[in-house]
């Protein structure tokens, strides 16, 4: 009798702590679940804002650019894109109310483009009534501007085509650093430039983010979001990735979830190369047609999607490696 008495207490005191334990496994089940579910929402936004950034309305100037990453970006389109997937998956596309909630723990959505980038982030107005309202807008592009300690400036890119003003002689170039003559020294040496440019586009993405997010602070804590929005930390590789490619970096952070907060970031790259453009031309009398990328010095009559229509207007091919 002593024993099953033993065995009845030792299961009363025991009961609590296995309820306790399963609904403390059941909970972090869940918010595995919803964090799962908030990841894949916020990385599909951003890769569809990714590819947004490509539908391009001119692409005639398009066939100017030398330079195979330096692709014209449509925001606009990215950054819509983006709301209307994130909304989507977070099933309050049809809930305006909801989605103004969101938004608030979006502090910043930069995007990435070839010679500067710009970052949408709430901001205050006053509107014609005099009211003060407050909501996302674009902010001016952000150069990624470098000055040396002799006062030579440099604009950078995501590659290695740079403008350049030398204080000495007061002298704008542009171009490759391969081709720019200049006494400037980081000009002469490829792999310190490649360090420095990289270094100073993600210091110009840092810098931007870090002033946005205690801006945003302060608009969250106006209403009523005491959560205490931080600089997230990115590792090596992903901040490589920024300036590899146009693209677009998204930020969330303090989504009440269960016992803890969700917060993330997602980067989606373009990662698209532009198809060589071809060039029709008239050579010695003769029409030719080559790729964008061939340096030859021919007048330009017509540009073509490929070869084939080249071809059946008449032109004939001309290989990068005949000279001129």
């Amino acid at each position: 009798m002593k024993i099953i008495n033993w065995a009845i207490v030792g299961v009363l005191i025991l009961l609590p702590f296995y309820v306790i334990n399963r609904a403390d496994t059941e909970t972090q089940r869940r918010m595995m679940i919803t964090e799962l579910r908030y990841d894949a929402a916020l990385d599909t936004a951003v890769d569809d804002a990714a590819r947004a950034l490509l539908i391009n309305v001119n692409e005639q100037q398009e066939a100017r650019y030398e330079s195979a990453k330096r692709v014209r970006v449509n925001k606009e389109e990215a950054i819509d894109t983006f709301y209307r997937t994130l909304y989507m998956n977070f099933g309050v596309a049809e809930d305006p109310i909801a989605q103004g909630v969101l938004n608030r723990y979006i502090p910043a959505v930069i995007v990435i483009g070839y010679d500067g980038f710009w970052v949408y982030a709430e901001e205050e107005f006053t509107n014609a009534a005099g009211e003060t309202e407050m909501r996302p807008v674009w902010g001016p592009k952000k150069p990624y501007a470098y000055a040396d300690a002799q006062g030579n400036s440099l604009s950078f890119t995501l590659d290695d085509y740079v403008i350049v003003y030398e204080a000495g002689s007061r002298t704008w170039q542009e171009g490759f650093r391969s081709e720019i003559q200049s006494s400037i020294p980081l000009l002469h040496n490829a792999e310190l430039f490649e360090q420095v440019r990289r270094s100073r586009i993600v210091n110009a993405v840092q810098n931007e983010l870090a002033y946005r997010i205690n801006r945003h602070n302060q608009y969250a804590s106006r209403n009523g979001i005491s959560y205490t929005f931080t600089l997230p930390t990115i590792s090596e590789e992903e901040w490589n990735n920024t300036v590899n490619d146009i693209g677009v970096m998204a930020f969330v952070q303090g989504i009440p979830m269960g016992r803890k907060t969700y917060n993330n970031y997602a980067l989606g790259g373009s990662r698209v190369l532009k198809k060589p453009i071809i060039l029709g031309a008239v050579k010695d009398g003769r029409k030719v047609y080559y790729r964008n990328t061939c340096a030859f010095p021919y007048l330009v009559e017509e540009t073509f999607a490929n070869e084939k229509a080249a071809a059946q207007k008449g032109y004939m091919p001309l290989s990068c490696s005949n000279h001129p």
